[in-house]
């Protein structure tokens, strides 16, 4: 516990800074890489959270979208 927030909630604050900067980014290649960053965050927030499914599911949805589109359909730079 740091400041009195668990490391769960760290790591779910981590995760949405993540995402937000994710979404400041121009290169929508450099978009996916970090929003899949923090859909990882999330999946693990999710699992310290005592498997909470919808963040789980949820963030596992994104980051194959993320995957998909950075290996198969190859976005530009």
């Amino acid at each position: 516990m740091i400041f009195e927030i668990s490391y769960t909630e760290w790591i779910g604050y981590l995760a949405s800074v993540v995402l937000i900067i994710s979404f400041m980014m121009r290169n929508m290649k450099a978009l996916r890489i970090i929003n899949s960053t923090g859909a990882i965050l999330f999946v693990i927030y999710g699992v310290m959270l005592e498997i909470s499914w919808p963040i789980i599911i949820t963030n596992i949805f994104i980051l194959a979208l993320n995957i998909y589109y950075l290996t198969i359909r190859r976005i530009p730079n």
